[in-house]
């Protein structure tokens, strides 16, 4: 056998006396398994990929051409099974709880606890994609009036810097690594499917990137992709589903992304080594196909079969209409169970929180806060604020009067504006790249995002939610010339805005 000098193998578990060599390959063709056998192997070889890589090329060769034959029908037929029925993954169990505290109608105040502490739902999560939030630092997220209780960090960015072998080997992780005491939250690196399109190949295997920092070949499968996470210790976790930018017009495509969404859940699931302490959720694909029975309704109903500890909905937030976005964020929480948090990927916009917070969602991610900063821009409660602009020349004003960060606190429209144009500098890609006053504005909008879910959270609780939307949609459009998308959801969340 290739590198059978290199590897140390895990011997056959006598707890699965029917577990033979050629089981293995479902690594390469997520085929049937009892067994994880990549895990044990990557905890036996010290986190050494490369070697488990050319052991499993190896078992693969093992394969019967049956197993082969099955898959290529299930392929064609677009069917979702990704095992048989008699070795899919059991239920999970669950490393959170989830408690659900009051409701207005779709909309629901909750407590979720995690292993790292509470986190009061619905929340809006900052992205540290590298395992910091840009511009902030870990005490800074913590105190008021931030006080940030859950944050994410991307999968993709961490395996290539500094590496997910090294935050393995600290007791706490991810969470010891970037002195971060509280929740985190990792993506399974499939956004990337979308985002680097142009560097990555995707096959039934998994996705094949092209590194950015240095050109090299990373090959993320649903195994490595939990492997990853694993060695992150997040709290959360996400499956590595085949995301399709929600723009695309191929049907097919979207067929066939859903199904496999589905068929890689299952290999998560079997690849997953720690459910007692890491939550695994699974995403609902399908495009904005939100037809009875269409394809966000067959993966529904697939992700329901697995009783995961939530769900998540992605493909959105990609350029599509309002109108179609809200349709879907609304079939997907009207089917997903009561009892289990929801997450909307990739949605930070604060007319689309509240919006999607009345139809039932409790978690939220996005750059937007943290990325319009950097282009000297801040969220008020009217919209936004472009500090760099002539109007900010002479402006005494703190950003938002009503604001209580420090920022508002002590530091005029004006100040801040010297110092954005003063560091007016951008990146090889566009990106603006923040100095002092970046990291002002970061500190406000992202005291503002989590400030608006604080409110529209206890508004929930004091039952005073509808007023809260009215007030809220006042002030972002004070002469009622409403989106009317914006008008159509709120009513499906029977909430009127006369």
């Amino acid at each position: 056998m290739p590198g059978e000098a290199k590897l140390k193998t895990t011997p056959l578990d006598p707890r699965f006396p029917n577990q033979n060599q050629s089981q293995h390959c479902w690594y390469v063709a997520s085929l049937p398994t009892r067994y994880n056998e990549y895990v044990l192997c990557l905890k036996n070889n010290d986190g050494d990929d490369d070697a488990c890589k050319t052991y499993f090329q190896y078992a693969a060769s093992l394969c019967p051409n049956s197993w082969m034959d099955r898959w290529d029908e299930q392929r064609e037929e677009g069917t979702f099974a990704g095992v048989h029925d008699e070795t899919k993954p059991k239920p999970m169990p669950s490393a959170l709880t989830f408690d659900v505290l009051a409701r207005h109608h779709r909309a629901r105040a909750s407590t979720l606890t995690l292993p790292h502490g509470e986190v009061r739902t619905p929340v809006f999560m900052p992205v540290g994609t590298q395992g910091a939030i840009k511009g902030l630092t870990s005490p800074q997220l913590q105190e008021p009036p931030i006080d940030c209780q859950i944050l994410l960090a991307n999968t993709y960015h961490l395996a290539l810097r500094p590496g997910t072998h090294v935050l393995a080997q600290l007791p706490d992780k991810l969470h010891e690594f970037m002195q971060w005491p509280r929740n985190v939250l990792t993506d399974s690196g499939g956004f990337q499917m979308v985002s680097l399109s142009q560097l990555c190949e995707v096959s039934e295997h998994g996705v094949q990137f092209e590194s950015f920092v240095d050109g090299s070949s990373m090959v993320l499968t649903p195994e490595a992709s939990i492997a990853h996470q694993n060695r992150i210790g997040a709290d959360i976790i996400m499956a590595l589903d085949d995301v399709v930018s929600s723009l695309s017009d191929d049907d097919e495509r979207f067929r066939e992304a859903c199904a496999r969404t589905v068929r890689w859940l299952d290999r998560c699931i079997t690849a997953h080594a720690y459910p007692e302490r890491q939550n695994l959720f699974g995403i609902v694909q399908g495009g904005l196909d939100v037809a009875p029975g269409g394809l966000r309704d067959q993966c529904l109903a697939e992700l329901i079969k697995r009783d995961l500890p939530g769900y998540a909905i992605g493909g959105l937030a990609g350029g599509e209409s309002k109108e179609a976005f809200w349709k879907v964020v609304a079939r997907c929480t009207a089917q997903l169970p009561d009892d289990k948090p929801r997450y909307l990927m990739g949605v930070g916009y604060p007319l689309d929180l509240v919006v999607c917070s009345a139809l039932g969602v409790d978690m939220y991610d996005c750059v937007y806060p943290t990325r319009t900063a950097r282009f000297g821009t801040a969220i008020v409660p009217s919209g936004l604020l472009k500090l760099k602009s002539a109007a900010c020349e002479h402006d005494e004003r703190p950003i938002d009067d009503v604001c209580e960060c420090f920022v508002c606190q002590k530091y005029s429209r004006a100040y801040l504006r010297l110092l954005l144009k003063k560091e007016e500098t951008f990146g090889d890609a566009g990106e603006a790249t923040g100095g002092i006053g970046a990291q002002l504005v970061t500190y406000h909008n992202v005291t503002y995002m989590l400030t608006l879910m604080r409110r529209l959270r206890e508004a929930i609780l004091a039952g005073t939610f509808e007023e809260f939307v009215q007030t809220f949609m006042l002030q972002q459009f004070p002469t009622r010339e409403y989106p009317q998308w914006a008008v159509d959801a709120l009513a499906e969340a029977k909430i009127s805005l006369d």
